[in-house]
Protein backbone atom coordinates (compact mmCIF):
# COMPACT_ATOMS: atom_id res chain seq x y z
CA UNK A 1 0.00 0.00 0.00
CA UNK A 2 1.37 3.41 -1.00
CA UNK A 3 0.58 6.11 1.54
CA UNK A 4 0.16 9.82 0.94
CA UNK A 5 3.45 10.41 2.75
CA UNK A 6 5.22 8.08 0.33
CA UNK A 7 3.80 9.69 -2.79
CA UNK A 8 4.54 13.22 -1.56
CA UNK A 9 8.11 12.47 -0.49
CA UNK A 10 10.96 13.48 -2.80
CA UNK A 11 12.79 10.71 -4.72
CA UNK A 12 15.94 11.19 -2.65
CA UNK A 13 13.96 10.90 0.58
CA UNK A 14 12.26 7.74 -0.59
CA UNK A 15 15.63 6.31 -1.58
CA UNK A 16 17.09 6.99 1.87
CA UNK A 17 14.05 5.46 3.56
CA UNK A 18 14.28 2.33 1.42
CA UNK A 19 17.98 2.03 2.22
CA UNK A 20 17.45 2.28 5.98
CA UNK A 21 14.61 -0.24 5.88
CA UNK A 22 17.21 -2.91 5.09
CA UNK A 23 18.91 -3.41 8.45
CA UNK A 24 21.98 -5.28 7.18
CA UNK A 25 22.71 -2.24 4.99
CA UNK A 26 22.82 -0.06 8.12
CA UNK A 27 25.23 -2.51 9.74
CA UNK A 28 27.36 -2.48 6.59
CA UNK A 29 27.39 1.30 6.41
CA UNK A 30 28.45 1.57 10.06
CA UNK A 31 31.16 -1.03 9.47
CA UNK A 32 32.53 0.83 6.44
CA UNK A 33 32.46 4.10 8.39
CA UNK A 34 34.53 2.46 11.14
CA UNK A 35 37.03 1.19 8.56
CA UNK A 36 37.34 4.66 7.03
CA UNK A 37 37.98 6.16 10.48
CA UNK A 38 40.61 3.48 11.13
CA UNK A 39 42.34 4.26 7.85
CA UNK A 40 42.33 8.04 8.36
CA UNK A 41 43.33 7.93 12.03
CA UNK A 42 45.73 4.98 11.77
CA UNK A 43 48.70 6.73 13.50
CA UNK A 44 46.51 7.60 16.48
CA UNK A 45 44.57 4.33 16.72
CA UNK A 46 47.52 1.99 16.21
CA UNK A 47 49.61 3.53 18.98
CA UNK A 48 52.90 2.70 17.25
CA UNK A 49 54.51 2.20 13.88
CA UNK A 50 53.63 -1.04 12.05
CA UNK A 51 57.32 -1.39 11.16
CA UNK A 52 58.69 -1.13 14.70
CA UNK A 53 60.27 -4.39 15.87
CA UNK A 54 60.19 -5.34 19.54
CA UNK A 55 62.95 -7.94 19.71
CA UNK A 56 62.15 -8.78 23.34
CA UNK A 57 58.58 -9.85 22.49
CA UNK A 58 58.89 -11.79 19.25
CA UNK A 59 55.87 -14.05 18.63
CA UNK A 60 54.36 -12.73 21.81
CA UNK A 61 50.74 -13.58 22.66
CA UNK A 62 48.22 -10.74 23.15
CA UNK A 63 49.11 -8.69 26.24
CA UNK A 64 48.89 -5.19 27.66
CA UNK A 65 51.90 -4.09 25.61
CA UNK A 66 50.55 -5.60 22.37
CA UNK A 67 46.79 -6.15 22.42
CA UNK A 68 46.89 -8.55 19.44
CA UNK A 69 50.37 -9.89 20.05
CA UNK A 70 53.42 -9.66 17.79
CA UNK A 71 54.52 -11.45 14.62
CA UNK A 72 57.75 -13.47 14.02
CA UNK A 73 59.65 -10.19 13.52
CA UNK A 74 58.36 -8.59 16.70
CA UNK A 75 55.99 -6.17 14.93
CA UNK A 76 52.71 -5.25 16.58
CA UNK A 77 49.82 -7.12 14.92
CA UNK A 78 47.23 -4.47 15.88
CA UNK A 79 49.29 -1.66 14.32
CA UNK A 80 49.79 -3.63 11.12
CA UNK A 81 46.09 -4.53 11.03
CA UNK A 82 45.07 -0.88 11.30
CA UNK A 83 47.53 0.37 8.69
CA UNK A 84 46.55 -2.47 6.32
CA UNK A 85 43.04 -0.96 6.25
CA UNK A 86 44.46 1.88 4.17
CA UNK A 87 45.77 -0.56 1.57
CA UNK A 88 42.53 -2.50 1.20
CA UNK A 89 40.29 0.57 1.00
CA UNK A 90 42.66 2.30 -1.44
CA UNK A 91 42.72 -0.70 -3.77
CA UNK A 92 38.96 -1.16 -3.54
CA UNK A 93 38.06 2.47 -4.22
CA UNK A 94 40.69 3.42 -6.81
CA UNK A 95 40.62 0.17 -8.82
CA UNK A 96 36.82 0.28 -8.99
CA UNK A 97 36.88 3.96 -9.94
CA UNK A 98 39.23 3.16 -12.83
CA UNK A 99 37.25 0.28 -14.29
CA UNK A 100 33.89 1.96 -13.66
CA UNK A 101 35.04 4.98 -15.67
CA UNK A 102 36.37 2.82 -18.51
CA UNK A 103 33.34 0.52 -18.54
CA UNK A 104 30.87 3.41 -18.42
CA UNK A 105 32.49 5.22 -21.35
CA UNK A 106 32.78 2.11 -23.54
CA UNK A 107 29.32 0.83 -22.60
CA UNK A 108 27.72 4.20 -23.32
CA UNK A 109 29.39 4.43 -26.74
CA UNK A 110 28.47 0.85 -27.63
CA UNK A 111 24.87 1.13 -26.46
CA UNK A 112 24.14 4.50 -28.04
CA UNK A 113 25.82 4.18 -31.43
CA UNK A 114 25.41 0.42 -31.97
CA UNK A 115 26.49 -1.14 -35.25
CA UNK A 116 30.18 -1.75 -35.88
CA UNK A 117 31.28 0.25 -32.84
CA UNK A 118 29.07 -1.86 -30.60
CA UNK A 119 30.37 -5.10 -32.12
CA UNK A 120 34.02 -4.12 -31.71
CA UNK A 121 33.63 -3.08 -28.07
CA UNK A 122 31.61 -6.17 -27.16
CA UNK A 123 34.07 -8.53 -28.87
CA UNK A 124 36.88 -6.85 -26.96
CA UNK A 125 34.98 -7.39 -23.71
CA UNK A 126 34.40 -11.04 -24.70
CA UNK A 127 38.15 -11.53 -25.12
CA UNK A 128 38.89 -9.98 -21.72
CA UNK A 129 36.16 -12.04 -20.02
CA UNK A 130 37.43 -15.29 -21.53
CA UNK A 131 40.26 -15.38 -19.03
CA UNK A 132 39.86 -15.53 -15.23
CA UNK A 133 40.51 -12.09 -13.80
CA UNK A 134 42.75 -13.34 -11.00
CA UNK A 135 44.95 -15.31 -13.44
CA UNK A 136 45.41 -12.26 -15.68
CA UNK A 137 46.18 -10.02 -12.71
CA UNK A 138 48.71 -12.51 -11.32
CA UNK A 139 50.43 -12.79 -14.72
CA UNK A 140 50.61 -9.05 -15.33
CA UNK A 141 51.76 -8.23 -11.79
CA UNK A 142 54.41 -10.94 -12.00
CA UNK A 143 55.72 -9.33 -15.21
CA UNK A 144 55.68 -5.66 -14.16
CA UNK A 145 56.44 -6.22 -10.48
CA UNK A 146 54.27 -6.14 -7.35
CA UNK A 147 53.32 -2.76 -5.91
CA UNK A 148 50.21 -1.07 -4.60
CA UNK A 149 49.86 1.16 -7.66
CA UNK A 150 50.39 -1.70 -10.11
CA UNK A 151 47.67 -3.73 -8.40
CA UNK A 152 45.17 -0.87 -8.57
CA UNK A 153 45.94 -0.14 -12.23
CA UNK A 154 45.87 -3.78 -13.35
CA UNK A 155 42.57 -4.54 -11.58
CA UNK A 156 41.12 -1.33 -13.02
CA UNK A 157 42.19 -2.17 -16.58
CA UNK A 158 41.01 -5.79 -16.48
CA UNK A 159 37.63 -5.61 -14.73
CA UNK A 160 35.71 -3.14 -16.92
CA UNK A 161 33.68 -5.59 -19.14
CA UNK A 162 30.95 -6.21 -16.55
CA UNK A 163 30.28 -2.48 -16.14
CA UNK A 164 30.39 -1.86 -19.90
CA UNK A 165 27.81 -4.59 -20.56
CA UNK A 166 25.56 -3.20 -17.83
CA UNK A 167 25.73 0.35 -19.21
CA UNK A 168 25.28 -0.88 -22.79
CA UNK A 169 22.10 -2.74 -21.84
CA UNK A 170 20.72 0.37 -20.15
CA UNK A 171 21.55 2.57 -23.14
CA UNK A 172 19.95 0.15 -25.62
CA UNK A 173 16.70 0.59 -23.71
CA UNK A 174 16.98 4.33 -23.12
CA UNK A 175 17.91 5.32 -26.66
CA UNK A 176 14.61 3.87 -27.93
CA UNK A 177 12.47 5.97 -25.57
CA UNK A 178 10.55 9.07 -26.56
CA UNK A 179 12.67 11.61 -24.70
CA UNK A 180 15.78 10.49 -26.59
CA UNK A 181 13.98 10.75 -29.92
CA UNK A 182 12.70 14.20 -28.95
CA UNK A 183 16.21 15.34 -28.07
CA UNK A 184 17.48 14.21 -31.46
CA UNK A 185 14.63 15.95 -33.24
CA UNK A 186 15.45 19.33 -31.70
CA UNK A 187 19.09 18.98 -32.71
CA UNK A 188 20.74 18.09 -29.39
CA UNK A 189 24.28 16.77 -30.10
CA UNK A 190 24.92 13.08 -29.45
CA UNK A 191 27.49 13.69 -26.73
CA UNK A 192 25.06 15.95 -24.89
CA UNK A 193 22.28 13.34 -25.12
CA UNK A 194 24.63 10.72 -23.70
CA UNK A 195 25.97 12.85 -20.83
CA UNK A 196 22.92 14.93 -19.88
CA UNK A 197 19.96 12.69 -20.70
CA UNK A 198 20.94 9.00 -20.76
CA UNK A 199 23.83 8.63 -18.34
CA UNK A 200 21.96 10.05 -15.30
CA UNK A 201 19.40 7.26 -15.73
CA UNK A 202 22.18 4.68 -15.33
CA UNK A 203 23.64 6.04 -12.10
CA UNK A 204 21.68 3.61 -9.92
CA UNK A 205 22.81 0.33 -11.58
CA UNK A 206 26.36 1.63 -11.95
CA UNK A 207 26.54 2.56 -8.26
CA UNK A 208 25.30 -0.84 -7.17
CA UNK A 209 27.72 -2.69 -9.47
CA UNK A 210 30.63 -0.53 -8.33
CA UNK A 211 29.79 -1.20 -4.69
CA UNK A 212 29.94 -4.96 -5.20
CA UNK A 213 33.11 -4.45 -7.23
CA UNK A 214 34.87 -2.94 -4.22
CA UNK A 215 34.47 -6.22 -2.35
CA UNK A 216 35.90 -8.13 -5.30
CA UNK A 217 38.89 -5.79 -5.59
CA UNK A 218 39.65 -6.15 -1.87
CA UNK A 219 39.57 -9.95 -2.16
CA UNK A 220 41.81 -9.82 -5.25
CA UNK A 221 44.37 -7.67 -3.45
CA UNK A 222 44.31 -9.98 -0.43
CA UNK A 223 44.81 -13.01 -2.69
CA UNK A 224 47.76 -11.38 -4.47
CA UNK A 225 49.38 -10.34 -1.19
CA UNK A 226 48.92 -13.85 0.18
CA UNK A 227 50.71 -15.23 -2.89
CA UNK A 228 53.53 -12.68 -2.53
CA UNK A 229 52.48 -10.67 -5.60
CA UNK A 230 50.63 -7.91 -3.80
CA UNK A 231 51.85 -5.07 -1.66
CA UNK A 232 55.60 -5.58 -1.14
CA UNK A 233 56.85 -5.90 2.44
CA UNK A 234 57.32 -4.31 4.88
CA UNK A 235 54.13 -2.37 4.03
CA UNK A 236 51.29 -4.15 5.89
CA UNK A 237 48.43 -5.84 4.08
CA UNK A 238 45.75 -8.21 5.35
CA UNK A 239 46.63 -10.80 2.73
CA UNK A 240 50.32 -10.46 3.50
CA UNK A 241 49.62 -10.98 7.22
CA UNK A 242 47.88 -14.24 6.37
CA UNK A 243 51.03 -15.44 4.62
CA UNK A 244 52.65 -15.98 8.01
CA UNK A 245 49.93 -18.52 8.81
CA UNK A 246 50.99 -21.02 6.15
CA UNK A 247 52.95 -23.04 8.70
CA UNK A 248 50.99 -25.60 10.67
CA UNK A 249 52.75 -24.61 13.89
CA UNK A 250 51.57 -21.01 13.55
CA UNK A 251 48.02 -22.11 12.73
CA UNK A 252 47.89 -24.23 15.86
CA UNK A 253 49.95 -22.23 18.35
CA UNK A 254 49.70 -18.57 17.28
CA UNK A 255 46.12 -17.85 16.14
CA UNK A 256 46.57 -14.12 16.83
CA UNK A 257 48.66 -13.91 13.66
CA UNK A 258 45.98 -15.10 11.22
CA UNK A 259 42.55 -14.74 12.87
CA UNK A 260 42.49 -10.88 13.03
CA UNK A 261 43.36 -10.28 9.33
CA UNK A 262 41.00 -13.08 8.29
CA UNK A 263 38.18 -11.50 10.27
CA UNK A 264 38.93 -8.07 8.80
CA UNK A 265 38.80 -9.36 5.23
CA UNK A 266 35.55 -11.26 5.82
CA UNK A 267 33.93 -8.39 7.73
CA UNK A 268 34.91 -5.78 5.14
CA UNK A 269 33.60 -7.81 2.21
CA UNK A 270 30.41 -8.57 4.13
CA UNK A 271 29.83 -4.89 4.99
CA UNK A 272 30.38 -3.82 1.38
CA UNK A 273 27.96 -6.48 0.12
CA UNK A 274 25.35 -5.41 2.69
CA UNK A 275 25.62 -1.82 1.50
CA UNK A 276 25.39 -2.99 -2.11
CA UNK A 277 22.19 -4.89 -1.34
CA UNK A 278 20.75 -1.83 0.37
CA UNK A 279 21.63 0.44 -2.54
CA UNK A 280 20.13 -2.03 -5.01
CA UNK A 281 16.80 -1.86 -3.18
CA UNK A 282 17.00 1.89 -2.59
CA UNK A 283 17.77 2.77 -6.21
CA UNK A 284 15.21 0.41 -7.72
CA UNK A 285 12.28 2.59 -8.88
CA UNK A 286 9.96 -0.41 -8.66
CA UNK A 287 10.42 -0.59 -4.88
CA UNK A 288 7.78 1.23 -2.84
CA UNK A 289 7.24 1.67 0.87
CA UNK A 290 4.33 0.00 2.58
Amino acid sequence: MITRETTSASPSRRMVRRFFRYRPAIVGAVGILILIIMALAAPTISGQSPLFQDYELIKSAPSGAHILGTDPLGRDVWARLVYATRVSLSVGLIAVAIYTLIGTILGAIAGYYGGLVDSLIMRLSDVVMCFPTLIIVITVVALIGPSLYNIMIVIGLISWPSISRLVRAQFLTLRALEFTTAARCVGVPNHRIIVRHLLPNCVGPITVAATFGIAGAILTEASLSFLGLGVPPPQPSWGQMLTDAQKLSILAEMPWLWIPPGIMIAATVLCVNFVGDGLRDALDPRMVLD
